[in-house]
């Protein structure tokens, strides 16, 4: 199955199934469509009227739409690739019919690298990892555009990928957040250069294990072209370089927050330099920015912009733009985001760290802590976390769904660190927290929303319990 570019006459012949029709769905749906394809089924088990309102659009296009519960049962008999939305997982009824039946299954990354017009494709940039994607992606962008490309974000963030690849205006390089969901179902992209940032517990329940989760990671290094980005402090980065089948000449590259060696980036002093893209890199190193043009600098966010700026200096961006790019640039909300200080204690918002590698990663960059934490925990554990960051905690104060799980492993690694348990779980829950916080809190400390947790036990996403530990916060001034 080629289908190698839009103008492809296979296109109008094939036969396709998307299931899923949520907004990566409906974008598989409506770019097949435009490229021609005239045999479309769209499939979801869900029956809303926004749904129906979409599939109007689309029948009146001649896709047809089955909505409602049950669709996704049954694969249809004559089907020759089904396109797959992000979150079905593999052993989902249809999917796992279609491999019985060695139907092509496609993710829509898969459906996006396959639509590109190769004479004007743009080149892709790709990072994932299990945190700092988004964070690392934007400021790769943010870099691009300050050395004067016209450069989007897109994939898992910013604009959806098929409408970046389909746009009649070519980009001169795109930055592709890639989730494990989204690689798992990808087979065929070449990345210019790509990165992963950090391999950690997560999403286990969907892949079936670790090893797995890890493994649809690496599939972001397969046929790479110029650049492997690794981090140096994560072996299984590493690894899965070692294990990636590249193009010829692709080289791996290194970012470590230590001294760089050969082939990497890294920092001296205050600085952030390159070792890797420079001719006399046995010998010498070319700073790129200092600690401080990162916001905010701390260490896994150094580490952040370390692999943007690897993957910018791979597409041949210039140290100014990489300094640029990263003076420039600020995070999203709720990303190690300081909210105030009131009465000598910072109150900063990192609701984004959703899992314990990025709750750790946070907690470590600040000395006295108290952690404000829980959530559910998606099966993930916190003892790895409890003790490198024990030293840290002045104290914990725990919400939501999962909250035993966390006080279970500060019982075994940091018994002597106070702990509070909230247990309301309505709309005031937040300003209860952040009132125990302050009780608890020194002048010099941190109080620090970090949960380690999804938020949707008592929050529609992480942005509203972030909002809402923000208005707690301002309540206390």
């Amino acid at each position: 199955m080629s289908l190698e570019t839009r103008t492809d006459d296979g296109w109008t012949t094939t036969r396709f199934v998307v299931l899923g029709f949520g907004t990566a769905g409906y974008a598989c749906a409506d770019s097949l469509i435009q490229a021609g394809a005239e045999h479309l089924v769209v499939l979801d088990d869900r029956d809303t009227e926004a749904l129906r309102e979409k599939a109007q659009i689309l029948e009146t296009l001649g896709a047809t739409i089955t909505l409602g519960p049950g669709s996704t049962t049954e694969l249809p008999k004559d089907v020759d690739v089904v396109v797959t939305s992000p979150g079905v997982p593999p052993h989902a009824p249809l999917l796992a019919q279609a491999a019985e039946r060695d139907v092509p299954i496609w993710s829509e990354i898969e459906l996006a690298w396959r639509l590109r017009d190769p004479a004007n494709a743009a080149p892709w940039l790709c990072i994932t990892g299990t945190n700092g994607k988004t964070t690392t992606v934007q400021m790769l962008t943010a870099i691009l555009q300050a050395a004067g490309h016209r450069a989007v974000a897109a994939g898992n963030v910013g604009l959806p990928l098929l409408e970046a690849v389909m746009d009649p205006e070519p980009y001169d390089v795109i930055a592709v957040e890639l989730s494990s969901y989204q690689l798992h179902f990808t087979h065929s992209m070449s990345a210019h250069s790509a990165a992963v940032l950090n391999i950690a517990p997560d999403h286990v329940d969907w892949h079936g294990s670790l090893e797995a989760y890890a493994q649809d990671k690496g599939r972001i290094f397969e046929n790479c072209q110029v650049a492997c980005v690794y981090n140096v402090a994560d072996p299984a980065t590493e690894h899965l370089v070692e294990e990636a089948d590249v193009i010829e000449g692709c080289r791996a590259i290194g970012f470590t927050l230590g001294t760089p060696g050969l082939s990497m980036l890294g920092l001296v002093d205050d600085l952030l330099v390159d070792r890797a893209f420079v001719e006399q890199r046995q010998t010498s190193a070319l700073e790129l920015a200092s600690i401080n043009d990162v916001t905010p600098p701390a260490p896994h966010n150094v580490a952040n912009a370390l692999a943007a700026a690897a993957l910018a200096r791979a597409f041949g961006v210039p140290a100014t733009a990489v300094r640029a790019g990263l003076r420039g640039f600020r995070p999203d909300k709720h990303r190690i985001a300081h909210v105030a200080e009131v009465a000598g204690v910072n109150y900063v918002d990192d609701s984004k760290a959703t899992n314990p590698h990025a709750a750790q990663a946070s907690l470590l960059a600040y000395e006295h802590v108290v952690w404000i934490a829980g959530g559910q925990a998606k099966g993930a554990t916190f003892d790895e976390l409890v003790i490198a960051a024990r030293k840290r905690l002045r104290a914990v104060v725990l919400l939501g769904q999962d909250k035993d799980v966390i006080a279970q492993a500060l019982q075994r690694h940091a018994p002597d660190v106070q702990r509070i348990v909230v247990e309301s779980t309505d709309t005031g829950a937040m300003e209860i927290v952040v009132g125990e916080a302050a009780k608890l809190a020194q002048v010099g400390d941190t109080v620090l929303l970090a949960p380690g947790c999804a938020s949707w036990d008592m929050f529609a996403n992480y942005g509203a319990r972030g909002d809402a530990f923000a208005e707690a916060v301002r309540r206390l001034g």
